[in-house]
């Protein structure tokens, strides 16, 4: 799978997961960094097949409400320290990562993953 991981969350992040194997990007690789537009950054998912990675409920309303973009990981951690963060993905992700097998939405919160019905 490919992510891509938005502004709201640490560049670390997307180091941390390429360092795992996985094709990551984080806004800021891309031209216009944190100043991409959630727009914007829904296209790029949908073109180049990412999903994408985020704590902006705006993602979230835009998946239910039109499923864009396709897939999804809604961060719901609420403040976080980055290392407490990064613990938390790397205690995860390959958990996280079978469950988009099932489905397109997935929550991560400090205490479970909750993958949500297509």
């Amino acid at each position: 799978m490919r992510f891509l991981i938005d502004a709201n969350l640490p560049f670390k992040l997307a180091q941390t997961l390429k360092n795992k194997g996985y094709d990551v990007i984080h806004t800021d690789d891309l031209p216009n960094k944190e100043r991409t537009t959630d727009k914007e950054i829904r296209k790029i998912a949908i073109d180049q097949n990412y999903t994408i990675i985020s704590k902006d409920s705006d993602f979230l309303d835009s998946h239910l409400l039109q499923r864009i973009p396709t897939k999804l990981l809604f961060v719901a951690t609420g403040n976080i320290i980055n290392k407490d963060l990064i613990d938390l993905f790397n205690k995860n992700f390959e958990a996280i990562n079978k469950l988009f097998d099932s489905y397109d939405l997935i929550e991560l919160n400090n205490k479970q993953i909750i993958g949500h019905e297509k």
